[in-house]
């Protein structure tokens, strides 16, 4: 998948432009309806499949007081969307300038700059532009105008319940990830980058990666069993999720360090997407650094048995 981030780099000459648009967190089963459309529409008609995303929740730069912690890092959403097999992302920078663009404007910018767009692929109840003008009444007024098809697909339901990042943020801080894992139609997986820590793990002998997850969604503290995958291998891991009560840090704040099982080598400044498959227990306050060794062995134990 080629990634773009000007709309004149994509240069469909004579072939017709099959258009996914929205923000996509987690790639949820409903997102996957709207992007597969646009992919079967440029296959029927030889054409261009895009999905058209942006790089950051429009919260963060119209309601920070309202943005919400994400279900996946810009990298993951990326790679999720390619897997589904769009050809091209227009990754949009969602500054304030782009949020001072109204709907109308935004769309016929689209059509000019894209050349011939055959159809734009939305939720039902997505809307855009300044002050959220657009949706999907302007979309098919706009379609006529410039002749394009506009498909405005429903909501997807499980258990009888819509299907939406919202209700995927809610089950994964409840600790429910099989829930979360059926909505995303995968496994549930957090992935970033290495940061370098005080290396504490290895003092004790588990020597731990520490990723930086700011700006995402976690599930409840404690230690789970995981699958880590690191430059496309697969490792056997334990994740802790947690504030170390053990050390008695004043100023405690949440980490996430994983232990990647019979690993050796530097991991600094490299992506690992863990993908979780139980929890292990809640997080413990130990006695003492000795007692938190000793349990670390047996949670290791614990997730070898699991595997």
């Amino acid at each position: 998948m080629k990634i773009i981030t000007q709309v004149g780099e994509l240069n469909p000459g004579a072939r017709k432009v099959c258009v996914a648009m929205g923000m996509f967190d987690g790639v949820h089963l409903g997102h996957q309806q709207v992007i597969r459309q646009a992919i079967e529409d440029a296959r029927q008609h030889e054409g261009i499949a895009l999905a058209i995303t942006f790089d950051r929740h429009p919260n963060a730069v119209v309601a920070p007081e309202r943005n919400p912690p994400l279900i996946y890092s810009l990298p993951k959403k990326l790679r999720v969307i390619e897997s589904l097999g769009i050809d091209t992302a227009l990754l949009i920078r969602f500054d304030k300038a782009f949020s001072e663009i109204s709907g109308e404007q935004f769309i016929r910018g689209l059509a000019r700059d894209l050349g011939p767009v055959h159809s734009l692929c939305v939720g039902s109840a997505f809307t855009f532009g300044h002050r959220r003008g657009g949706n999907i009444a302007l979309l098919k007024k706009l379609g006529q105008e410039l002749h394009f098809i506009v498909h405005g697909l429903a909501s997807v339901s499980l258990d009888g319940k819509v299907v939406s990042s919202t209700r995927i943020r809610e089950a994964i801080r409840a600790g429910r990830l099989d829930a979360a894992s059926q909505m995303l139609g995968r496994t549930y997986a957090l992935a970033g980058r290495v940061t370098r820590g005080d290396e504490l793990g290895r003092e004790l002998g588990f020597p731990t990666a520490n990723l930086d997850l700011s700006g995402l969604v976690l599930p409840p503290n404690g230690v789970y069993a995981v699958h880590a995958s690191v430059e496309h291998r697969l490792h056997r891991a334990v994740v802790n999720i947690g504030t170390r009560p053990t050390l008695k840090n004043p100023n405690p704040r949440v980490q996430v360090e994983v232990h990647l099982l019979d690993f050796t080598g530097d991991l600094y400044e490299q992506e690992i997407e863990v993908a979780f498959v139980e929890k292990l227990r809640e997080e413990e306050r130990f006695p003492s650094r000795d007692a938190l060794r000793e349990q670390i062995g047996r949670d290791i134990e614990a997730a070898r048995a699991l595997f």
